[in-house]
């Protein structure tokens, strides 16, 4: 089996729940901490091996692409004002990754998003990263690598992440059934926002896959789902129902996704990445207790 290197980062959605904000800027850029979302998608993957990576974009990303582009001209400027500490916060945009481009046209859903990726990866496995969807801990392996991994010495079809959440959001969520087996779980079902109250299941798919190129015909098989829309979910059951091989990996003990999908959501990981902040974390947490402790406005 050829060696895993590339990802796929859909970031074409209109990320309508964090508006105004996101009326001209994507939802991928939104700062947490230091960084825009998906800076932090793109080092978790450079971390784990890979080194080429497709974003599936659409209207009004164009600063994605700007974003990892190197700025000669900025970064001459920087080092001859003697800011070469602000000079080393761009070194992201000189790295080895190769990346690539290309627009989804039409809001027609993530699985169709995946869909545009077929001629990229040239009949390989790949990831795929959700770009608004930030995996965070520390140890190794990785949660990709172990993704990978499972991939690899079970010859799957699909690998997904899991997380647990509270059953009272799981209709927020894809949701997958399975059974333990040796620290992953064979999946049999997966079921993309299920009816509050009828979920069998709170594991949730944590925006992190690695896909076979089988799914390029499932998802073209697949019908439209929620919304009107194509769901990978969709796609990766009708593998399922076929007989491939489909496992679920759990983030381990530490890990944790943040999922910028609305305000209350953005602003807790916006504020859990500003306090681990080395610099200015401790003063900031010194901040959040006085307002607290005093009930200041």
């Amino acid at each position: 089996m050829p060696k895993i290197d590339s990802a796929v980062i859909p970031v074409a959605g209109v990320g309508t729940r964090l508006l105004p904000s996101t009326k001209s800027q994507p939802k991928e850029m939104l700062p947490v901490g230091r960084k825009p979302v998906v800076q932090y998608v793109v080092e978790e993957f450079e971390n784990s091996g890979l080194t080429r990576i497709l974003f599936i974009t659409g209207k009004s990303k164009r600063s994605i692409e700007d974003h990892f582009d190197f700025d000669e001209e900025l970064n001459g400027q920087l080092i001859a004002q003697g800011k070469r500490d602000l000079a080393e916060t761009l070194a992201f945009s000189k790295s080895d990754l190769r990346f690539f481009y290309t627009r989804q046209s039409k809001q027609l859903g993530p699985g169709h998003a995946i869909l545009l990726a077929e001629d990229f990866v040239g009949g390989a496995p790949f990831v795929v990263g959700f770009g608004d969807s930030i995996i965070r801990g520390e140890g190794s392996p990785s949660l990709v690598q172990r993704l990978i991994d499972v991939f690899e010495e079970r010859s799957a079809s699909c690998v997904i992440a899991l997380e647990e959440v509270p059953w009272e959001d799981v209709s927020s969520y894809g949701v997958a059934v399975g059974d333990d087996e040796d620290g992953c779980m064979r999946l049999n079902d997966v079921v993309e926002k299920p009816e509050p109250g009828q979920a069998a299941s709170n594991l949730a798919i944590a925006a992190r896959y690695v896909l076979s190129p089988a799914i390029f015909d499932a998802l073209r098989r697949t019908t439209p789902g929620v919304g009107g829309e194509i769901w990978l979910t969709d796609a990766i059951k009708l593998l399922m129902q076929e007989g491939e091989k489909v496992y679920g990996v759990p983030l381990r003990e530490g890990e944790r996704r943040y999922d910028i999908g609305n305000f209350q959501s953005y602003f807790k990981s916006f504020v859990d990445f500003a306090l681990g902040d080395e610099e200015f974390g401790p003063g900031l947490r010194e901040y959040l207790s006085r307002k607290l402790r005093t009930r200041e406005p």
